[in-house]
This record gives C-alpha cells, structure tokens and sequence, in this order.
C-alpha cells in the first residue's frame, strides 16, 4: 500500500513478456511454414498469443483500490465503483480435481469476477485487503 491508501493488483509483467516472446516465436514459425494449411494454423495461435499478451499489456493494473472504492481496468476503459455499491466475494470452485478461487466484486449492474492471473495474487488475500481499506 502506498501513502495515499491505495494499493494495486496485476497480472504478473513476466508472464506477460512470455507471451509476447511466444507471439514472436510463432509469428517467425508462420513465415516459416510451407504449406497453407500450416499457415493457417498457425496463423490463428499467433492472433490468439498476440490478443492475450495485448489484453495483459493493456489492462494493467487490473484492480486498484482507495479509500473512495475500487477500480477495475478492462480493454474499455477502466470502471469505478465507490464502495458502498461492491460487495466482495470469494468464490471456490473444483476444476480438474483442484479448487479454484476467484475473487467477485459483485458492483449493480455488473458482476466482475477476477482470478490470480488476472491479479497476480490469492484472490482470498486480495479480499482480505479490499475489506481492510473498505473500512
């Protein structure tokens, strides 16, 4: 938390640069690729690495907060809520045999739901702190 009271979440900047490395190392795979359908494929794995490393790029920091609420950064633009209009959960799912959690800022009329890539941290510890500053 910095002097002002705020403090910030994101996806992790190293996994966002092997995104972009992998976007670049398939890019050069597709001007190596012989055959159309080759390029084809791998064509739509350098649009998908590229529009993942770009959302990570562009949204950051994903989540911020302050004594005034919080703010959710998405590719329109970021999203203010004060915080009588959030209400915080953690939700815990079983995916492939492991519990998942995800952090819900339930803000009328929206529901954002945040994992730890997004946050780069525990969504429970991240809960845990938004409720610290709420008060």
């Amino acid at each position: 938390m910095d002097e002002s009271g705020s403090r910030q979440w994101s996806t992790p900047v190293g996994l966002i640069t092997c995104g972009w490395a992998l976007a670049a190392a398939a890019a050069a795979w597709w001007l190596l690729a012989e055959s159309p359908v080759d390029r084809l494929f791998i064509g739509v794995l350098v649009l998908a690495l590229a529009a993942t490393a770009a959302h990570g790029s562009i949204c950051r920091p994903r989540l911020r907060a302050d004594l005034d609420g919080v703010t959710v950064r998405g590719l329109r633009g970021p999203r203010h809520w004060p915080w009588p209009a959030v209400t915080i959960r953690v939700r815990h799912d079983r995916r492939f045999g492991r519990t998942v959690q995800a952090l819900e800022l339930d803000a009328e009329p929206e529901l954002v739901v945040l994992t730890r890539l997004d946050l780069g941290a525990d969504p429970q510890e991240v809960a845990d702190e938004l409720r610290a500053l709420r008060c």
